[in-house]
């Protein structure tokens, strides 16, 4: 075959071609909107420039700390102006965030330090009870660098370096390493899956970037967006929203932990424009004591993924002055990879068939090249009759590079092609996608990843137990809630369904305990598998 004429003399070159990265987000803010405001925590106004100026000053201080391209810097903090930093101080060495759920245990974020090998850890001084410890057992050498903020409660000091002094002795001018190439990593997001052990989720900057702008364009993102914080930063970067806002030169405001009282009053007092964050956060506003709750005088858009909502709340979010995009995605894809995309005519439903139509995953974004409900044998497209069940599939540009150190399980994920995401689901007539169950038996309450197994173990432990099996059920507050149903040992008295709350509560971050203990025979095969099926059945009863 000959060559294209647009082939010939027509080559790639630094003047028209470079890598996709987020990084360029800030560089075109900070040029265009110097003075606008970037950032608000409490009295705090951290205009472009300045924001800018605090990335630099990271930046530099981490290189004197010997960060390097490759290497990872850990952070376990909410939602302050020092993540939104890291966002970009790490990326501009070439290195790789790694920020850390701050719900979980010591145990947790101690395997996170050592699997990711991270050379840096930033931690805010009100979680020094569960980083402490982590760090204690760690078996090399790492620099950390207390976060002491002035809206916090306080804490310990672990390190012998201060964030706000570290970052005043920065280098305002530190130009970076940058990045070698797209595909480079950008951050390291960990994911419980299907077993107890956290798979480190690795993300690029073609993808961060891409996703982004999907994301902007998705959720109505524009120049004048205000974003309050109400989804943590350390759920895959924040839905990638440090990026979106930023790019949009919108305005952050930060928010240390979701309070009903604060998040009106920011509503309020900045004009907040956007939000999301999982269920409970929605739960938490319609479910406000009398007095706190108000109705917003503007537009209030918020995105909210995993469980969809239930009609009482569509219904009290509407007199609220609250608008709802439900979304699908998984720390895999960078978070949200698919929106139940709203049509007009949807909005002269009532709220019970709004719900339902809702409640779907929806169609992909367009950060995704395809999505599809396939068999997961054959690779067969399901038919788009609402009622065949297979397994979600996606491709494109916001999946991530695979699993850190864990070669078979990436393998396996992103066999025939596809990435696997173990949901399964159906495809209606008009494309959209609606999950039926959960293939990995993941259990989602609060917007957390709790896995069944890992809690199975927990209770297995226990002297009494003879079998154990843990599976979710639905809830208005948090979506979904784990429940264990147990068989004891011959002769063993039944203990008080506390005292085995308890019992996981003292081995587990407390959020991942189950909420509610049956005991009993479990369902089984003739095979001797237990029917999982049949105890969700039950729970959903109880």
């Amino acid at each position: 075959m000959s060559e294209s004429i647009f082939e010939h003399d027509l080559d790639p070159g630094p003047a028209n071609r470079g890598p996709l990265t987020p990084l360029t987000f800030l560089k075109r803010a900070v040029r265009a909107y110097p003075e606008h405001c970037a950032i608000i925590h409490g009295d705090q106004r951290i205009s472009y420039a300045e924001f800018n100026a605090r990335c630099r000053r990271l930046a530099s201080q981490l290189a004197a700390l010997g960060v390097e391209r490759g290497d990872t810097v850990a952070m376990l903090a909410p939602n302050l102006p020092a993540a939104l930093d890291a966002l970009y101080a790490v990326p501009m060495l070439g290195a790789v965030l790694n920020m850390i759920n701050t719900r979980l245990d010591t145990e947790a974020v101690r395997f996170m330090l050592d699997h990711g090998e991270a050379k840096v850890f930033l931690t805010d001084t009100e979680y020094a009870v569960t980083s402490g410890p982590a760090i204690a057992r760690l078996r090399r050498e790492i620099s950390v660098i207390d976060i002491d903020d002035s809206l916090g409660a306080g804490g310990e000091r672990l390190g012998q370096l201060d964030y706000d002094a570290l970052l005043a002795a920065g280098d305002p001018g530190f130009a970076g390493e940058g990045i070698a190439d797209e595909w480079d990593a950008i951050s390291l997001n960990y994911t419980s899956g299907t077993t107890g052990d956290p798979k480190g989720v690795v993300f690029h900057h073609r993808g961060a970037y891409i996703s982004a702008l999907s994301n902007a364009l998705h959720y109505g993102m524009t120049r004048n967006c205000v974003y309050l914080w109400t989804l943590p930063m350390f759920h895959c970067n924040g839905w990638t929203m440090g990026w979106v806002v930023t790019a949009m030169a919108g305005t952050h405001v930060c928010l240390r932990k979701v309070d009903a009282g604060e998040i009106f009053r920011l509503i309020d007092e900045h004009r907040v424009t956007h939000m999301s964050g999982a269920p409970v956060v929605l739960n938490t506003l319609v479910n406000a004591p009398a007095g706190v709750e108000r109705h917003t005088d503007h537009a209030v858009e918020f995105t909210t993924g995993g469980a969809a909502p239930p009609a009482a709340v569509i219904e009290k979010c509407d007199t609220l002055g609250l608008t709802i995009s439900h979304a699908y995605g998984l720390t895999e894809t960078y978070g949200p990879a698919t929106t139940c995309a709203w049509h007009n005519e949807w909005d002269a439903q009532d709220a019970g068939e709004r719900a339902r139509i809702m409640a779907r995953q929806g169609v992909p974004n367009l950060s995704v090249d395809d999505v599809i409900v396939a068999d997961p044998d054959t690779l067969e497209p399901v038919p788009a009759d609402g009622e065949t069940t297979g397994e979600i599939m996606m491709r494109g540009h916001s999946i991530m590079k695979g699993y850190l150190k864990n070669p078979a399980t990436t393998k396996a994920s992103f066999a025939g092609g596809w990435y696997r995401s173990g949901d399964i689901a159906v495809l209606h007539p008009d494309g959209y996608i609606e999950i039926k169950d959960r293939s990995k038996d993941i259990i989602i309450s609060g917007g957390e990843n709790i896995s069944s197994l890992e809690v199975e173990d927990v209770l297995y432990r226990h002297a009494a137990v003879l079998e154990a099996a843990v599976v979710a059920k639905k809830d208005e507050k948090w979506g979904e809630i784990p429940v264990a149903f147990l068989t004891l040992k011959e002769g063993v008295a039944i203990p008080a369904a506390e005292e085995m709350i308890e019992w996981c509560r003292e081995r587990m971050a407390h959020y991942k305990a189950p909420k509610r203990v049956e005991f009993g025979p479990l369902p089984k095969t003739a095979t001797g598998k237990i029917q999982k099926f049949v105890l969700r059945e039950q729970a959903a009863a109880l």
